[in-house]
């Protein structure tokens, strides 16, 4: 007796319905595994929260504090001599959340609020000028090669090499109070952030460099090539679209680096200037008043949180990016 034949079974019915196997793309793959990651996703969500600080700058200040340069002398201490806030901790009160500075009294809570614009709007500005000059000249010394190449590359380690610094130290302190249709701390501004990104791009050409050597040499370059493509075509279409996740990437660990570099320059008084708040200059106005520690601690905090999240969640956009990765 002939046993029965297994029945036969169409395979596109195994794939149907909810069974179907369904592509992910690998915007869709970065972003499971950045969801794995804690500590990443916590990072993010302070700086998005940061972010929204920042824009509603006037409204918070306005519900839960006085105007940055608003004195309150009735506050200070006059009769010791000692110019500090009366009352504990440094002035602490429903109405002032991380109390008042000495000798004029301004709410410190207001000016960290306002100080957030100013370091997020330099940093960030800074970062893309330094993103879009590196890029270029990183992806046009890495194609190209040869002389080019070596002419970038030296550029590149001249730049590297250059005391920026002291050169941002002179040229903010020679230029004059008015120049190029801006003036005050506006010029102040558009200088830093030329001086930061315009000095700063080299690390990421450097990266762009390496990366589109080894992008130029892959299968699909060669077979664009093969098929006539001309070197925009390939540059904008098969090399720009892959560099993209390591610019990102690096893109967030700058930014922290930037912030930095302008809250020293803040603390050294070649920054921003007052009564316009920064927590670098608010570090600064606090050395004098060492026996007040939640003047120092506020814009202190400010600043080591911010660099902390950016570096936090740049470490876990690297490895939600990296190909090579398993999880």
């Amino acid at each position: 007796m002939e046993e029965p034949s297994a029945p036969v079974v169409d395979p596109a019915e195994l794939l149907s319905g909810e069974e179907k196997i369904q592509g992910r793309s690998l915007s869709q793959i970065a972003w499971r595994r950045l969801r794995r990651d804690k500590v990443a996703l916590a990072g993010g969500a302070f700086l998005v929260f940061l972010i929204l600080v920042a824009i509603f700058a006037p409204v918070i200040v306005k519900l839960l504090g006085d105007p940055p340069g608003e004195f309150h002398q009735t506050l200070i201490d006059t009769d010791g001599g000692t110019l500090l806030p009366k009352g504990s901790f440094g002035g602490w009160s429903w109405h002032h959340l991380m109390g008042i500075e000495p000798v004029n009294g301004r709410d410190i809570f207001s000016r960290i609020v306002y100080g957030s614009r100013i370091s997020l709007l330099i940093a960030f500005f800074a970062t893309l000028l330094s993103v879009v000059i590196g890029t270029i000249l990183g992806i046009t010394a890495g194609f190209f090669g040869g002389w080019v190449d070596t002419a970038i590359s030296r550029l590149m380690d001249m730049f590297l090499a250059f005391p920026l610094l002291v050169f941002a130290i002179a040229l903010v302190g020679v230029i004059p109070d008015k120049a190029f249709g801006l003036q005050g701390n506006q010029l102040r501004i558009v200088l830093l952030i030329f001086v930061i990104g315009f000095f700063n791009w080299p690390y990421l050409g450097r990266i762009v460099r390496g990366q589109t050597l080894s992008l130029r040499e892959r299968e699909y370059v060669e077979a664009a090539r093969s098929l006539g493509a001309k070197r925009p075509y390939i540059l904008f279409t098969e090399l720009l679209p892959n560099l993209i996740a390591p610019i990102l990437v690096y893109s967030t660990l700058l930014i922290p680096t930037n912030i930095l570099f302008e809250a020293a320059l803040s603390f050294l008084g070649v920054g921003v200037q007052p009564p316009t708040p920064s927590w670098g200059g608010m570090l600064s106005d606090a050395v004098a008043y060492y026996t007040l520690p939640s003047f120092l601690l506020w814009p202190g905090l400010a600043i080591f949180a911010t660099v902390l999240a950016f570096n936090l969640f740049g470490d876990g956009l690297r490895d939600a990016l990296d190909p090579r990765a398993n999880r």
